[in-house]
């Protein structure tokens, strides 16, 4: 019985695909062979060249380009479980992963966002981040939401207002650009940097990011501005109640009796703030909030 026509694809379809993972294999082994000493992750395997590895794809660019991404997640992933500062495989890891496939767009939003947050959380490298966003944006002109991301990165992390500001209304000329696009470009010339503009580029974020772990860091600075929100609050109503007592509160049960609280106010996480008998206000020491992502409150 003579095989199909379609089993005869299949079998040679296969057929091709050992062959390339047969070449492809030995010479990414032998790489990483030859790159061990330089890298501190030697169980993590990876050819420094997308260039190299299009030419050996043998026209899979895009599985190839996903089999990156995933490498891209883990190796993030692993080191912040780790409790690691120092990320020196990621954005070599982006730029294979783009190279492959230039139209990846989470890729270049994972990088724009890990890349440029600070050590605590990221890479601290927002100038690869910007480098990486514009090449995004060259690859995809149609995509206007890479031109926010580009602005997001110069008004958050570099506190570079002028240049967000043109990065959003460069962006806002393209047809389908949001209205907000044009408000925003204003909004951050006139103010520069505020709560309100963060909380609301933050939640866009959020909003539109089809990658979790990009939603996570979203919710996890939207939870930063809520405490920062709430301990300038509280600090306030504690200077009241010296104010009206000759003295700092002791508790928050002398600010409820007194008609400031209605209750023992608690962070994002459902922490009790913490309050010291000097006025200020902290986070409990269970919670996980990070004040540090936030504007300063004089930036309001």
């Amino acid at each position: 019985m003579k095989p199909s026509k379609t089993g005869r694809s299949v079998w040679t379809l296969a057929l091709v695909l050992a062959c390339g993972w047969a070449i492809l294999v030995p010479a990414q082994m032998a790489l990483d062979r030859r790159l061990a000493p330089y890298r501190e992750t030697p169980e993590l395997l990876w050819i420094p060249s997308g260039n190299v590895l299009r030419s050996l794809s043998l026209g899979h660019n895009g599985l190839l380009a996903d089999l990156y991404w995933t490498r891209v997640v883990q190796y993030f992933g692993a080191r912040r479980l780790q409790r690691r500062t120092d990320f020196p495989l990621l954005a070599p890891l982006l730029d294979i992963t783009v190279a492959l496939d230039p139209q990846l767009l989470v890729a270049y939003k994972f990088g724009a966002i890990f890349l440029s947050a600070p050590s605590s959380y990221g890479a601290a490298e927002p100038q690869k981040a910007i480098a990486l966003l514009r090449r995004g944006i060259q690859a995809n002109p149609e995509e206007w939401r890479l031109w926010h991301d580009l602005g997001f990165i110069y008004y958050w992390d570099l506190k570079d207002y002028r240049a967000a500001s043109e990065a959003y209304r460069e962006g806002s000329r393209h047809p389908d650009a949001a209205p907000w696009m044009q408000v925003m470009a204003a909004v951050i010339e006139e103010k520069g940097g505020n709560r309100e503009t963060s909380r609301f580029l933050w939640t866009e974020i959020h909003n539109s990011a089809e990658d979790e772990t990009i939603r996570k860091n979203a919710s996890m600075h939207l939870e930063t501005l809520r405490a920062l929100d709430d301990i300038e609050e509280l600090e306030r109503l504690a200077g009241r109640f010296r104010e009206r007592a000759g003295r700092w509160p002791q508790s928050f049960q002398e600010m409820i009796a007194a008609g400031l609280l209605q209750g023992i106010p608690a962070d994002p996480q459902k922490y009790p703030y913490q309050l010291q008998s000097d006025g200020r206000i902290t986070l409990h020491p269970n919670s996980e909030v990070k004040l540090d992502y936030g504007p300063s409150p004089e930036a309001r």
